[in-house]
């Protein structure tokens, strides 16, 4: 693995988007953008409004821009708007859900499009049942723990224990890690597992709060509760409602009750009832998604080859016009928030018998009528003329049984995902600031330090934005992996980047791992040189430093610049190769450079004669004359005095030469301090009892104190430099 350091700025910035669900229960929607990726967390409507008035702030944001939407479980107030969104919005990408999610998914909101346009008229409704069956042909499904990767976007789901099919989802983008939870439970119920702990730590975790600081009752003594109230009920002649989600809490609360009536002989003759227009359709659904539930649901299933969804005392009912009214009974009835359907027709019914029961056993939304009837109002106002108020006698209670977490549960959870960055959703504005704070609290100790915990509380099209600092992780494939580097050696290859993903390889691996092919592109360049190649080869070699000879004879003279840009000179013409790019250009436009101005230096000279004599090339002008250009001995002669006195006055750059300027540097840094050996090789530095040995052919110093060792390389690569500014340090390993 190769680390890369990535600082901080805007392409590192994580932006939160809240549309719904921001201090408040319902609507819920969360949009995440890193690194111009975007992605989106549920679309659901809010219980307490109808009509556009129930949908997140579609309109504060541009949903063309998402690219993967990703429902966390059917239930309205996280899955309601999907279809609005999917035909009535510029939304361009791609739904996933789990299987058992979307098999249930069309039924729920068919009825929900059914009750909202009957009890609330049609001008309700955001959207009919053509546009649920548009937008259901495109949703995708996916498996839990399988992991999907899209344009760079991997995410993967877990159980989370809240219904059945509910997921919450683990998404990483560019290295960042975040972990939306939903609607999660870490109670092991009669059916479903509790909420999974992913195996990779996020960076972000979204969490819901619903519950905020509350601590729910032991769970056999809720059951127990809540037997025993039904039970008394109904031995006194009345009758129980216990509205519910069609699917979810309803079928956990048939289990108990089921269980209950085999245990309690006296009970048989009382009918217990699952009301709702999806009965037959939603335990078809359990009975069908068996495999998806805990242990001891497919334990049962498999070793006593029974369905415990095959109820032997609940008989189900589509609607309430074929329910005989008489004597005790116990109704489970959707919707769970009393706002329409058949749970409001049976409470507006049976609240002025005060033999009665409404047992309330989910969360109850601000603005609805199961949170209103909580209070114990004397009247109720009738849900089809609010003019119209009915007594309400009947006893209200409030048991959870709602698959969320308790302050105890979530607290817990956190710890173990230990995430750095928690954003607190899905929460009426005051149980959420609680739990914000009792979190706080908690991590007070770690404040300012590197294990710091930061808490958010985004409110609905809050723009939040968190700045991330980390390392970016490159994967050595193919032959470049078969090498065991030592500390400190550097390995070269080419870096490929996919969808965030680097990894280094070598050249000749770029088509088995990558895909990628490659091109080298060869660059020429042919001028004319009448200056010869002694002076050449000099003005070259005071430019870099060093320059190979490959061959010196009398047909062809080459030489090799920088390793890579070759020079060929036959007679007077000098062709110029190289292997094309950014550097190499860049040397060979200074060697071009340098041979123009070769012929215009004081060490040329040219000769024009009509004479032909010796080495000569012709040339015709326009006036038909022949041009000579001869070089006779005497000129060879001149050019090797002039080049003898340049090299005087300018100095050389062999190796000696620049040993002695590095020797020259280093006694002007350290004085006294500093000798060299008898082979002019190297030099030691000795400052009080520290004593730095110093090698001049691979420019190293060893010593003790890393503070001296490093100032003496470093002047010894500034005085390198200095000596030959273009020419490759070559250490002898």
């Amino acid at each position: 693995m190769i680390s890369v350091d990535s600082k901080s700025d805007d392409n590192e910035s994580l932006r939160f988007f809240c549309l719904g669900g921001g201090n408040e229960v319902g609507r819920s929607c969360h949009i995440i953008e890193f690194k111009g990726k975007t992605v989106m967390f549920d679309a659901g409507v809010h219980p307490g409004f109808s009509g556009l008035n129930a949908l997140p702030f579609y309109d504060e944001y541009d949903l063309s821009k998402v690219d993967i939407l990703l429902i966390s479980h059917f239930h309205l107030d996280h899955a309601a708007s999907l279809p609005y969104v999917m035909q009535h919005t510029n939304f361009k990408g791609r739904v996933f859900m789990t299987h058992p999610t979307k098999a249930i998914f069309r039924w729920i909101l068919g009825d929900f499009v059914r009750i909202t346009s009957i009890g609330e008229g049609v001008s309700a409704t955001v959207y009919n049942d053509d546009d649920l069956a548009d937008a259901f042909d495109r949703i995708e499904t996916i498996d839990y723990h399988s992991t999907l990767e899209i344009d760079g976007i991997k995410f993967t789901a877990y159980h989370a224990g809240h219904v059945l099919g509910a997921a919450m989802f683990f998404v990483e983008i560019g290295g960042l890690k975040v972990l939306f939870t939903g609607d999660y439970s870490r109670v092991k119920d009669r059916h479903l597992y509790s909420a999974e702990v992913p195996p990779e730590k996020p960076d972000v975790l979204i969490c819901e709060s619903t519950f905020g600081i509350a601590t729910f009752e032991n769970r056999e003594e809720a059951e127990n509760r809540l037997t025993r109230l039904v039970h008394g009920a109904v031995s006194n002649g009345g009758r129980v409602l216990l509205p519910t989600f069609a699917l979810g809490r309803a079928q956990e609360l048939m289990l108990v009750l089921d269980e209950y009536w085999s245990e309690n002989p006296d009970l048989e003759n009382i009918e217990i009832y699952f009301c709702s227009a999806l009965a037959r359709k939603c335990m078809t659904v359990y009975k069908t998604y068996v495999n998806m539930m805990n242990e001891e649901i497919r334990r049962r299933f498999k070793t006593e080859n029974m369905n415990p969804f095959n109820f032997k005392y609940i008989k189900t009912l589509r609607s309430l016009e074929s329910f005989e009214d008489f004597g005790p009974c116990v109704v489970i009835a959707s919707p769970g928030m009393l706002q329409n359907g058949t749970s409001r027709e049976l409470l507006e019914r049976w609240a002025p018998d005060p033999r009665n029961a409404l047992i309330i056993t989910g969360y109850s939304v601000e603005g609805t009528m199961a949170k209103t009837i909580l209070t114990e109002p004397l009247e109720i106002p009738s849900s089809n003329n609010p003019d119209i108020m009915i007594p309400r006698r009947l006893s209200v209670d409030e048991i959870s049984f709602a698959a969320h977490v308790d302050y105890e549960q979530n607290s817990q959870f956190i710890d173990l995902v230990s995430p750095k960055n928690i954003i607190l959703v899905h929460g009426e504005i005051n149980p959420m600031g609680r739990l914000k704070s009792a979190l706080l609290s908690k991590y007070a100790k770690f404040r300012k330090t590197k294990r710091e915990v930061k808490v958010f509380t985004p409110r609905n099209c809050d723009d939040l934005r968190i700045q991330f600092q980390g390392m970016r992780v490159a994967k050595a494939l193919g032959n470049i992996a078969e090498v065991k580097p030592k500390p400190g050696d550097i390995m070269t290859g080419v870096l490929v980047s996919k969808n965030f993903d680097l990894n280094l390889l070598k050249v000749d691996d770029l088509r088995e791992f990558s895909g990628l092919t490659t091109t080298v592109v060869k660059e020429r360049q042919t001028i004319r040189i009448t200056s010869g190649r002694d002076l050449m080869h000099w003005h070259l070699s005071q430019m870099f430093g060093y320059v190979e000879v490959l061959h010196d004879n009398e047909e062809e003279f080459e030489l090799k610049v920088m390793n890579d840009v070759t020079l060929t000179l036959e007679k007077d013409i000098c062709t110029i190769q190289w292997t094309s790019g950014l550097i190499n250009d860049t040397i060979a436009d200074s060697v071009i450079a340098i041979l123009l101005s070769v012929d215009s230096s004081p060490a040329s000279v040219k000769m024009t004669s009509r004479i032909h004599s010796h080495d000569h090339n012709h040339d015709h002008n326009h006036d038909g004359e022949v041009k000579v250009e001869v070089k006779t001995e005497e000129v060879k002669e001149k050019e090797k005095d002039i080049k003898q006195k340049l090299l005087e006055r300018h100095g050389d750059s062999s190796i000696e030469t620049r040993v002695h300027r590095i020797i020259g540097l280093l006694r002007a840094q350290f004085g006294e301090s500093f000798s060299t050996n008898s082979e002019r090789t190297g030099g030691i530095v000795k400052i009080g009892p520290t004593e730095a040995k110093i090698n001049f052919m691979d420019l190293t110093a060893e010593c003790s104190s890393n503070i001296l060792k490093i100032r003496i390389e470093q002047i010894m690569n500034r005085a390198t430099d200095l000596a030959a500014p273009l020419a490759q340090k070559t250490k002898v390993m």
